[in-house]
């Protein structure tokens, strides 16, 4: 990047902008995931759309890669690059609350956390992920999976409209009334098209629930899965939560002797009285006594949060992910095959369910292509020691590999490793070609490439 670019970058852009000489840079260059040590000519961190034309502008003009980060924990690494611009939207914290229209505006550069913190004062949320740091973007723009979607959809769902910085610098909103096309793609089309600046969703009356985590012993593992294969059809879609695999790890309501041991789990997240609440859950309790629970009226937000602390920022992550269009014999053994073998108190299971709400949106009406499948499945390779990489990726890899057959050939956009290029067309699903032509139109040289990619072809 020569000097005039720098120069002209910082003439234009209100925030800062960090080069390789500057002190801070090691800490802006920063993403969440460790694995991805890379060095950007400049980290751009907006705070406003002008700046995130101005980076846009710039990347364009000079021929340089365009990273985009949000909440930056995408897996991949896609947040940062070699030897280009790396945009951070991270200072982007705006949110405003309208509780009568039951509408929030997000800026870019928030996290669910702070959806949550700014919606709960108000009794409402919207469905978020699972854990609080991650950021609206990039969940948002994948399609959006999270405790509230059996109710409430996904995230992408639930928006009403973007406001959008495309790659020739231009500025639109996209909605159902202006920029369909593109409305509809950024529903789980990830961020194939422009820079989303600002979000405006829909918000529903979630304060208090009922809810948080179950540990069972491995040897009840097969029937609490049974169990939830017949169970979930009748369950309200205000009750939901996922089942997984999970190292204890050192809280007090699991006893010590059984920190670092490895447990099924289900953690519920119930929209609801707490009578009707234990009612559901009497279900896995009837299998076996948990070992361990932390189950009763909490906020949103507290249950939002809940695993924050066991995936702080700079662990080595790969997952591998893909969705269930039931949870058939075959799956569950190969869960129970693998899903004890987790091998770190931060690496785990998840298999979120997605009936209810997300089946009520039709294939093709946003995006996100998965409408029929039951469970999106995650096994997610966290851990603290570079040494230890080549074990655990390892542990994932065949985790996944047993899981396949079962599953459907795509997965989760949001949940994919940086090697899963080849399975870009079946993570999109039926909703491919439709997105190829979006792409034309609105980034056609592919400025936006560095996500699970969409290329505009010719």
């Amino acid at each position: 990047m020569s000097d005039g670019s720098v120069q002209d970058l910082l003439s234009r852009v209100r925030g800062a902008v960090t080069t390789t000489g500057d002190q801070d840079y090691d800490e802006a260059r920063r993403v969440y995931n460790a694995m991805f040590d890379r060095r950007p000519l400049a980290v751009v961190r907006a705070v406003d759309v002008a700046d995130v034309r101005a980076a846009v502008d710039a990347a364009r003009g000079s021929g340089l890669e365009l990273a985009v980060r949000g909440g930056g924990h995408s897996v991949p690494g896609f947040g940062t690059v070699d030897d280009g611009i790396a945009l951070d939207l991270g200072p982007m914290k705006g949110i405003r609350i309208d509780p009568e229209a039951r509408v929030a505006h997000v800026q870019a550069g928030c996290t669910w956390g702070d959806v949550n913190h700014a919606t709960y004062d108000f009794g409402l949320a919207t469905t978020g992920g699972i854990i609080s740091t991650t950021g609206v973007s990039g969940l948002t723009l994948g399609g959006g999976i999270g405790y509230l979607a059996r109710a409430h959809g996904l995230s992408c769902d639930n928006l009403r409209s973007a406001d959008v910085v495309l790659a020739d610098g231009s500025f639109v909103t996209a909605s159902e009334d202006q920029h369909d096309d593109l409305f509809w793609a950024l529903r789980g089309g990830g961020g194939n098209f422009g820079v989303v600046t600002s979000f405006e969703f829909d918000l529903h009356p979630v304060g208090d629930i009922y809810g948080g985590p179950m540990f069972f012993e491995l040897d009840a593992a097969e029937e609490l899965l049974r169990t939830l294969r017949e169970w979930l059809p009748d369950a309200p879609r205000a009750m939901s939560g996922f089942p997984g695999f999970q190292i204890a790890p050192p809280l007090p309501f699991i006893p010590e002797e059984r920190h670092g041991q490895p447990f099924i789990i289900f953690v519920a997240c119930f929209n609801g009285p707490d009578e009707e609440g234990e009612r559901l859950l009497a279900a896995f309790r009837d299998v076996d006594d948990p070992v361990a629970e932390h189950v009763g009226r909490m906020p949103y937000p507290a249950l939002n949060s809940a695993f924050d602390a066991l995936v702080p920022p700079g662990l080595q992550h790969y997952w591998k992910a893909s969705f269930l269009p039931e949870l058939n014999d075959g799956a569950i053994a190969a869960h129970l095959e693998h899903g004890p073998k987790v091998p770190v108190v931060q690496s785990t299971v998840h298999m979120y369910l997605i009936d209810g709400a997300v089946h009520d949106v039709a294939q093709d009406e946003t995006a996100f292509p998965y409408r029929d499948a039951v469970i999106a499945q995650v096994v997610a390779g966290m851990w603290p020691d570079p040494g230890d990489n080549a074990d655990n990726i390892r542990w994932v890899r065949d985790y996944y590999a047993a899981l396949e057959p079962h599953s459907a050939e795509g997965g989760y956009v949001n949940f994919m490793a940086e090697d899963d290029q080849d399975r870009i067309r079946a993570n999109y699903g039926a909703n491919y070609d439709r997105l190829v032509e979006v792409k034309k139109r609105y980034d056609p040289d592919n400025l936006f490439h560095l996500n699970q990619n969409i290329k505009p072809g010719v």
